[in-house]
């Protein structure tokens, strides 16, 4: 009976996670407290980095691979299994992109329609990191869905990588996220390199009054626009415009205020807990999760400073009185609202007088439609 407790004890012990222990589960471990400390301590995206902290965290418990226990993000029937079927699958983004329409106010883009060219131009930074993604050795669809990353749009990211590149899918994401909620470190440098003082405090025109017909008709012609040049985004898109559409018709209100809070916000954590999940130390710790991360920073570097000099060109060809502060070109990439506070916060900096914030609203949000463009046409191209 003695000899039978100990047996049963001894096997109990290699269950548990100090016997299955690595060191790469407690590195991971420690990024994803981290993560947490940067969300609360820091201020970074708490609801964006908490719920991916915890994940790390949670995804790296070591346990014995082989007793069958059916606890892991990868065995199949597990709980978190099962929630990760809504990111290997792509249903949480385009749940995210319904919130996002429904939250988002486009009256600063209509009223002041060359705005999008800003949004547009940020998205070179795609493109850049999709060239420079190949030049590493990735293969053509690996590397549209790193380059991804530069459109600054976690939900977008996971999309096209769900698709593309699902090998990849965990450390795109999380790469993703992470450099959207450090957008307040890696964005001002580049803007403060790029501009010089004068350009900081120019001061832009009050923009004009949207009508509410305006605002209506724009996510209609919006979705048949971009939905006809590139069908394969139809899921973001769609899904966008038919938030905005909730959003203001003026007629379903309760269901906007549910699409754009309760929904989102339950598929945020989910989405964000099974990202963080993804992370197991023997599937994230490669050396293609360093090329991923490194070709990530330069993708944002790229977007933003794409953002800022394209500003500065236009301004070439503007008369005196309505040129723009080139401090929104960075508001280009899709991190909404993150990279338009940026802009305003960067302005008050300089003029204490010159708020920027809903001027950059309207490159801000046309970089969501561009960044789901561009992934629709690399889907479209590459599927």
């Amino acid at each position: 009976m003695f000899q039978f407790i100990i047996d049963n004890f001894n096997e109990f012990l290699t269950y548990t996670g100090f016997a299955n222990a690595s060191v790469g589960n407690l590195l991971m471990i420690i990024v994803g407290a981290v993560f947490i400390y940067l969300a609360i301590k820091k201020d970074f995206e708490p609801l964006l980095l908490v719920p991916i902290g915890l994940g790390i965290i949670l995804g790296n418990i070591p346990f014995r691979a082989d007793a069958g226990l059916e606890i892991g993000l990868y065995e199949d029937n597990s709980v978190l299994n099962i929630f990760y079927q809504g990111v290997r699958q792509g249903w949480y983004p385009p749940l995210i992109f319904l919130g996002i329409g429904a939250m988002t106010d486009f009256s600063a883009l209509l009223a002041n329609p060359k705005l999008m060219l800003i949004g547009a131009a940020a998205q070179f930074g795609i493109f850049g990191a999709y060239m420079l993604a190949l030049a590493l050795g990735f293969e053509p669809n690996q590397a549209a869905g790193i380059a991804i990353i530069g459109g600054a749009d976690g939900p977008t990211a996971i999309f096209l990588s769900s698709k593309l590149s699902p090998n990849l899918m965990g450390a795109i994401a999380v790469c993703a996220y992470s450099y959207m909620a450090l957008v307040p470190l890696i964005q001002p440098p580049l803007m403060r390199l790029l501009t010089t003082k004068n350009e900081r405090v120019i001061k832009m025109k009050p923009s004009r009054q949207v009508s509410q017909t305006e605002r209506i008709l724009f996510p209609i012609i919006g979705l048949l626009i971009t939905t006809f040049i590139v069908p394969s985004a139809l899921p973001l898109l769609g899904m966008l415009f038919f938030g905005n559409l909730l959003k203001e018709s003026g007629k379903t209100t309760r269901l906007a205020k549910t699409a754009g809070n309760a929904l989102n916000d339950i598929v945020v954590v989910l989405l964000g807990l099974t990202v963080g999940c993804s992370t197991q130390a023997s599937e994230f710790l490669t050396l293609n999760t360093v090329f991923i991360f490194a070709i990530g920073a330069f993708a944002f570097a790229i977007a933003t400073a794409s953002g800022v000099c394209f500003v500065k060109f236009m301004n070439l060809f503007l008369p005196k009185d309505k040129k723009l502060n080139p401090l929104i070109g960075n508001a280009g990439v899709s991190a909404v609202p993150m990279a338009a506070r940026i802009s305003n916060n960067m302005g008050l900096e300089y003029d204490r007088h010159n708020f920027l914030l809903m001027h950059a609203m309207g490159p801000n949000v046309a970089g969501v439609i561009g960044s789901a463009v561009a992934a629709g046409a690399l889907l479209g191209f590459l599927s």
